[in-house]
């Protein structure tokens, strides 16, 4: 796994981020979504590396990485610290500008990035994935009987973490070590069994059901959209569609044409259908800024 990658540590004030890196070329970084960790990318990075420097890190609260002090707002795990946590490694590693490519959560920070710092993104790639506010405005009992772990997991009076915590092969089914990778397997389950990995992830929860909702609002009411331009990747066999066409809802939030593509997956792209997605985002990181 992740064959001609270093695996290393960065210190970023209040946390300390795990990341591969590998490869040349002009850099893009992939971002994983809950409750992976950076390895849920291992065979599409080994074949993105073959262009591109590729960086994968472990959100701050996930994995490897560490977990930041607890804030009343839950500031701490908003999407916008997590974005800036990556634009502060890309600066350690020197690189001014990046690529960045988000699944599920990831999708979040790599738009929070986007939003926040237009001047270092060049490319933008959301996988299964909309801004948190239009999820949350859009919101019906079908949509929460679906996603109710948003809800479940974002409880602060009844902390999810216990229940987790109790049995945690239980919460989290995942797939088989052969269809996930051995390695990529045991790095998820050694993130999971560990209780303040857990907080960290609902932590991740709490902010997206405040502050970071409260982020996106602002960006609508300055009429702030993405500059870089953007892919959607939709899972063939997932619900991103739930609440609509994943494309009509992105649109007004992107200064350029939105890009399109579905991906004959499951949820877990990047593990279900790499060669697809790794062909998608060579594609997308062929066309210019």
């Amino acid at each position: 796994m992740f064959d001609h990658f270093a695996l290393e540590h960065a210190g970023l004030g209040e946390v300390r981020i795990r990341y591969r890196r590998g490869g040349s070329g002009s850099p893009v970084v992939l971002v994983h979504g809950h409750p992976r960790t950076h390895t849920t990318w291992h065979a599409v990075a080994e074949r993105v590396a073959r262009r591109h420097t590729v960086v994968c890190p472990d959100l701050r609260g996930y994995g490897g990485s560490s977990v930041p002090p607890d804030r009343p707002d839950h500031a701490q795990s908003s999407k916008r610290a997590m974005a800036g946590d990556i634009a502060a490694l890309m600066s350690m590693l020197g690189h001014d500008r990046f690529a960045i490519v988000g699944h599920d959560r990831g999708a979040l920070v790599a738009f929070r990035a986007a939003q926040d710092r237009p001047d270092r993104i060049t490319h933008l790639v959301v996988m299964d994935g909309l801004p948190v506010v239009e999820h949350l405005e859009r919101t019906d009992a079908r949509f929460a009987q679906a996603w109710w772990h948003w809800w479940f997991l974002g409880q602060v009076d009844k902390p999810a973490e216990r229940v987790i915590n109790a049995d945690p092969q239980a919460w989290y089914r995942t797939a088989t070590p052969e269809a996930m990778g051995v390695a990529n397997h045991a790095d998820l389950w050694a993130a999971l069994r560990d209780p303040a990995v857990v907080h960290g992830m609902c932590e991740d929860y709490r902010a997206g059901l405040g502050i970071d909702r409260a982020h996106d609002e602002a960006d609508r009411a300055a009429g702030r959209r993405v500059a870089a331009p953007t892919l959607l990747l939709e899972s063939e066999h997932d619900d991103l569609d739930i609440q609509g066409d994943p494309a009509r809802i992105w649109r007004p939030w992107l200064a350029r044409p939105l890009r399109h593509r579905l991906i004959p997956s499951g949820h877990h792209q990047a593990e279900e259908a790499p060669g697809a997605v790794a062909d998608a985002l060579l594609d997308f990181l062929a066309t210019g800024s």
